[in-house]
């Protein structure tokens, strides 16, 4: 399907309405994000992009602030206990939560929600691979049992979303959608989907601290940057995301306009589908030739205007790191021999699959000159564009159609970073709640990374995720991994913002409101 452009009249239409609602709107603060979530049930969740609405509504029992502190939120405190019990994770929530409805969280919404994420159908089911259930004491206290040690689970996340069992059982998942109810600071008011997403402050609010100024919240759906930056620009919007990397400079320039490039949690890379019998990817060699034939270092520079950070494996920050791991060179006389090596003197003809909807800035564009490279090497592309729904359905390999080439994606790994999930959902082989993204079956890693899952103590797990990078560089094994992004955020002075990282840097947890 051909991405919709919007044209210069239906944008100058768009501008004039968003900028008569600005020109109305009293103690109320307009955002535009560049694309729009797919799901608001954090249950149901297919894509980090989801999180820009469920943030608003849901939260955990865990949160990372901007400093990267992790810190107590929906949990007043929890700690391991392994005893004659067995291994869990016992928690205590914090007492007079409520939900938007109302109702007062209890442990046993804790309780559902692992049954839901745990459900085959839920993208969170394979992180909770290891929960054998949620064990409930009172309304306040419950233990996560583990049937074996997971070190996803502690300390990095303890990811249990916050849903009102009562009200999901009543309206259903499609209830669900139509008006999301969770216990964060803000509720829902209304939705035209692709056009917008109202919220108003939840007056309700646990944390006193945290709670809006801004009475209500308006998201406007913008994909175009040039309408997006125009609307910005107009007064239309008091916010946006994914400011172009073109233009980061001139809105560090504009008086009045605060500006944040921050480190997105996604980690970017090439998906290789090594698995098929026909695939040519099924050869480290041919591998090894993709990752020579581009040029990444001069696609952050040029095509990204240096708003990326240039990654052999894994991101400065992230555990496990390994700055000794330097990427392939760019070197395609060395790929089209790497070719001719596995069997391929004449080259492969293959389908690139590209995401054209804005996931990360220029991502549609990076993605073609990254098939032009590999083109000229001799891995010859039959670009397909995708908009967001088609792209995330056709990496997941529970679903048709099937991937059969080559796929421009992204998998986030958080702030700082770990790759224990990403890892397991697309370098492990697929099945029993592993590899939902993985186009990639080699039975080494496998049998590291089930390891690195299961282990708790920290050193451990760094020197596991080391020689895993090292293993996967060499073998071009789960996909080439490309660059982290900088997502760049813009804001008015006179709207009082400070970036969390959650969402994507996207979560309005730091939006207070109009500064006194």
């Amino acid at each position: 399907m051909k991405p919709r452009r919007v044209g210069p009249l239906v944008a100058a239409a768009v501008l004039l309405a968003l900028a008569a609602q600005g020109a109305e709107r009293t103690d109320e603060i307009v955002v535009a994000f560049g694309a729009e979530p797919q799901q608001v049930d954090p249950t149901r969740s297919s894509a980090g992009v989801d999180g820009y609405y469920m943030d608003l509504f849901y939260e955990n029992l865990l949160a990372v602030t901007p400093d990267f502190e992790r810190v107590n939120w929906l949990a007043e405190s929890w700690e391991v206990v392994d005893d004659a019990d067995g291994l869990r994770i016992a928690v205590k929530i914090r007492e007079g939560v409520t939900f938007h409805n109302g109702d007062e969280l209890t442990a046993h919404d804790y309780a559902y929600a692992f049954e839901r994420q745990s459900d085959p159908t839920s993208r969170t089911a394979g992180r909770l691979r290891h929960v054998d259930g949620v064990r409930v004491h009172d309304d306040y206290r419950f233990d996560m049992v583990l049937g074996s040690p997971d070190g996803s689970l502690e300390p990095l996340n303890l990811i249990l979303a916050t849903i009102p069992r009562k009200y999901y059982e009543e309206v259903g998942d499609d209830g669900v959608q139509v008006h999301p109810i969770g216990t964060g600071p803000w509720k829902f008011v209304s939705r035209k989907v692709r056009e917008e997403l109202v919220v108003e402050r939840f007056e309700d609010y646990w944390n006193r601290d945290a709670m809006p100024v801004a009475k209500r919240l308006r998201i406007k759906i913008i994909p175009e940057d040039t309408t997006r930056v125009a609307a910005f620009k107009t007064g239309a919007v008091d916010w946006i995301d994914a400011v172009p990397p073109a233009q980061v400079e001139e809105f560090e320039a504009t008086p009045g306009v605060r500006v944040a490039s921050l480190p997105a949690p996604n980690n970017l890379y090439v998906a290789l589908n090594a698995i098929d019998a026909g695939s040519p990817f099924r050869f480290p060699k041919v591998r090894q030739a993709a990752a020579h034939a581009v040029n990444v270092d001069d696609i952050v520079q040029y095509v990204l205007y240096g708003q990326g950070i240039r990654t052999a494996q894994l991101a400065p920050g992230t555990l496990g790191y390994d700055p000794a791991l330097k990427p392939y060179p760019y070197d395609p006389a060395r790929a089209r021999e790497l070719l001719a090596e596995a069997g391929y003197p004449a080259g492969v003809n293959v389908n690139c699959y590209n995401l054209t909807t804005p996931r990360e800035p220029y991502f549609k564009e990076v993605g073609e000159t990254i098939f032009a490279y590999l083109t000229e090497a001799g891995i010859r592309c039959r670009i397909v564009q995708l908009e967001y729904g088609a792209w995330i359905n056709l990496g997941r390999r529970d679903v048709r159609p099937h991937m059969d080439g080559i796929m421009s994606t992204m998998w986030g790994q958080g702030l700082p970073g770990d790759p224990t999930d990403a890892w397991s959902g697309h370098v492990h082989t697929t099945g029993d709640g592993w590899g939902s993204y993985s186009y990639e079956s080699t039975p080494q890693l496998d049998a590291m990374i089930e390891t690195l899952r299961t282990t708790m103590d920290l050193e451990t797990r760094t020197r596991l995720i080391e020689e895993i990078a090292r293993l996967k560089h060499e073998l071009v094994a789960g996909g080439l991994p490309t660059y982290r992004p900088m997502i760049t955020l813009a804001w008015r002075e006179g709207v009082d913002f400070d970036p969390w990282p959650a969402a994507f840097w996207r979560s309005m947890r730091g939006l207070r409101g109009a500064e006194p």
